[in-house]
């Protein structure tokens, strides 16, 4: 029996497996006949490919759904995707500290650790002490090395992130051009025994606002999030993926020029990040006698209620404001989130003054400015997204299919 021809999948060709899954992850099309319908595909065909996918452990019967046809009959058979054939580890790495996860293929955090873990030691160590956690944080879990499909980790730097190396970072000295793929795929081996699986590495700030925007704000087209912690950084999600430039840059505000001489760290005077983030504001704190050294010392300040603290903050986020006029009349977003050590009160007031004094009512009459849902999980849940979305987009679950013989 010859079926329809098939609707063009993501190559070019007919829909195939990996078409076919994403349909069911989507939730577009959740039952046999409804994969018919969407991809022209004969029930033959569609057959085939499911059972491919079955073998493969990533797709489950579901409950029967309910019957379209008004004469009666056997309710649909749903299709669900199955998350509980893997896990993926995540890391998020600060100046200072650092935090793991295992997480689920739907999000969930099964184990979590976070510790100090300064930069500043370098990629070696300190991507070697992440293949220590990740196997401690396993066994927490209760899940075996080899269900890891794959590792995400944030940094807080620019990323070229098809090379997995990080780009002339200002507050990651020894890690420009590093292999931090290479190296913490070893590292996971080494510690667990387990075979390499796939790292993928991308700037914090990326992430977070990926994570944000998928768990709190799907349905967002134009998502901008910002973190202000020891430095400063933005993350742009436009239409459900993460908007990085030609080679990593995008978002890079800590470094736009606001016509004050303070030296930043990445050696150039004026810089949004040497006036604005938490460890300008920690460096003057500090001058005036209160102990501080870093953005996370100026969050536990704020905390506490330290007027000082809470002024200062409020000015910061007054110079924010200003540079953020502009990246809201540029890119017209629906959500602007701000997060990071100094994302409370004073810090949003003082945004949200001078957003609304200099950016034209037109770019913010839709806007909605907000803190993280997520807090200090964000750059985990986007690292984990980011390695979910990579490894069943359509092409590559072909590929991986293909590898494992089915």
């Amino acid at each position: 029996m010859t079926g329809r021809p098939g609707r063009t999948g993501r190559g070019g060709g007919q829909a195939g497996a990996g078409d076919l899954l994403a349909l069911v992850r989507t939730g577009r099309a959740t039952t046999r006949g409804a994969l018919q319908q969407a991809t022209g595909l004969s029930r033959a065909t569609v057959g085939q490919r499911l059972d491919r996918l079955f073998r493969a452990g990533w797709l489950r019967e579901g409950a029967g759904g309910p019957v379209d046809s008004p004469l009666g009959g056997r309710p649909s058979i749903t299709l669900e995707f199955d998350d509980a054939h893997a896990v993926v580890l995540a890391a998020d790495l600060d100046t200072r500290h650092a935090r793991a996860a295992v997480l689920s293929l739907t999000g969930e955090l099964l184990a979590e650790h976070s510790g100090v873990l300064a930069v500043e030691e370098g990629p070696d160590v300190v991507l070697g002490e992440l293949g220590g956690w990740f196997a401690e944080l396993l066994e927490k879990a209760g899940h075996r090395a080899d269900e890891v499909c794959g590792i995400g980790i944030a940094v807080p730097g620019p990323v070229d992130s098809e090379a997995g190396r990080v780009v002339q970072p200002p507050m990651m000295p020894g890690w420009d051009g590093y292999d931090i793929r290479g190296r913490l795929a070893r590292a996971f081996t080494d510690r667990t025994g387990a075979p390499p699986v796939p790292v993928l590495v991308d700037n914090d700030a990326n992430l977070m606002a990926y994570g944000e925007q998928r768990t709190a704000h799907p349905d967002c087209s134009a998502f901008v999030l910002v973190k202000v912690s020891t430095g400063i950084g933005a993350g742009v999600v436009v239409d459900g993926a993460v908007y990085r430039g030609v080679d990593g840059g995008a978002g890079d505000i800590g470094h736009i020029r606001v016509g004050t001489e303070a030296l930043c760290r990445c050696g150039s005077r004026g810089c949004l990040a040497a006036v604005a983030s938490g460890g300008a504001v920690a460096r003057r704190l500090a001058e005036s006698g209160v102990p501080a050294a870093s953005g996370s010392d100026v969050r536990d300040l704020l905390a506490a209620g330290h007027p000082e603290a809470a002024a200062l903050a409020r000015e910061a986020g007054r110079q924010v404001g200003d540079v953020l006029a502009t990246v809201v009349t540029l890119l017209n977003p629906g959500v602007l989130m701000i997060a990071g050590d100094l994302a409370g009160t004073p810090f949003v007031t003082g945004v949200r003054e001078l957003l609304y004094q200099r950016a034209l009512p037109r770019s913010t009459a839709r806007l909605e400015v907000v803190t993280s849902r997520l807090g200090e999980r964000a750059g985990l849940v986007g690292a984990g997204a980011l390695v979910v979305e990579h490894l069943y987009a359509p092409e590559r679950v072909e590929e991986r299919l293909l590898a494992m013989g089915f």
